[in-house]
């Protein structure tokens, strides 16, 4: 009786270290049958880490000659070096026999970059547009740009900003989706400007005369540019003078500046005016004093208080 209890015990015991034996028996087994495809795994990876560096090495030497935006580089490398290190992974994943971890690896980065896309649309707007401008490039560093309202020189960009020092002085931080969804204005890249300017002179002076006058003054003006494409217009009868446009050419940016030769341009019609007797007439006002129709200002009955208040 004793004995039969002893072999119950024992059977008990038995069972479990049998279970568990058999168990790592069977990862021995497995463990050496995937041998070869461990070691073909370890191949591939190094494989994959030379071939990755190899062309981020290619990429960068291409990227170079396209463009000069270090940022721009170093985020395109990286992504492309980890990009052909994930691609190498999910072979070794498959070579391995593990293909539920591929798969549950692929729906958690789906998932990742589902919720990151709209907790960060702004911030990935203005990485995209960054992008953009970086290859169409609209402007370098130091143009002078007008980015809708905001006029300036590009003091520098990154993937996120595109930062403007106004002539106030003052460093503006416009996000780069702004940027490229406003229109941009670039007066560096033909660095010229045109002035436009409108003055009147009186109805009493010889139209030929200041027409003549007005060209040969500011053909022979210091700093103006494209002589021959000159534009002088008379544009209208206005209340007390006749108008005209004249339109003009200067290098722009360099100096003298814009503000200065339109100064410039102004001071020096009004010089050639005054010496020829040409005659930039002021607005006329009419006073009333009450005169009904027919009636003389002079046949009015004016009262005025003397100083000792009688009229």
């Amino acid at each position: 009786m004793q004995d039969n209890k002893i072999d119950s015990v024992s059977n008990e015991f038995e069972r479990p270290l049998e279970v568990v034996t058999n168990k790592v028996e069977s990862w021995i087994e497995v463990l050496v049958d995937m041998i070869p495809n461990m070691l073909l795994s370890v191949i591939l990876l190094i494989l994959f880490i030379v071939l990755s560096r190899l062309v981020r090495r290619l990429f960068i030497k291409v990227f170079r000659k396209s463009s000069d935006n270090k940022a721009l580089e170093g985020l395109f490398s990286t992504i492309i070096y980890y990009a052909m290190l994930g691609i190498g992974l999910f072979i070794i994943l498959d070579i391995l026999n593990l293909n539920k971890a591929v798969t549950s690896l692929l729906a958690g980065v789906g998932v990742v970059g589902l919720a990151l896309g709209f907790a960060f649309q702004d911030i990935a707007a203005n990485f995209v547009s960054g992008i953009i401008l970086a290859f169409r490039k609209p402007f370098m560093i130091g143009d002078v740009v007008v980015v809708g309202d905001l006029m300036g020189i590009v003091d520098r960009t990154n993937l996120r900003v595109t930062v403007i020092r106004t002539y106030q002085g003052q460093e503006v931080y416009v996000p780069n989706k702004d940027v490229l969804s406003n229109p941009i204005t670039n007066y560096s890249v033909l660095e010229q400007r045109r002035i436009d300017l409108a003055v009147g002179v009186s109805y009493g002076d010889d139209l030929h005369k200041v027409r003549d006058l007005v060209l040969n003054t500011l053909q022979n003006l210091d700093g103006v540019i494209r002589k021959e494409d000159m534009i002088f217009t008379y544009k209208e009868f206005g209340d007390s003078s006749i108008n005209f446009e004249i339109k003009f050419w200067i290098k722009f940016p360099d100096n003298p500046s814009f503000l200065e030769m339109r100064s410039k341009a102004i001071m020096a019609i009004k010089d050639a005016f005054d010496e020829h007797d040409i005659t930039i007439p002021f607005p006329i006002r009419t006073l009333d004093f009450g005169i009904k129709g027919g009636e003389k200002l002079s046949e009015m009955n004016i009262g005025h208080k003397n100083s000792l208040g009688s009229k």
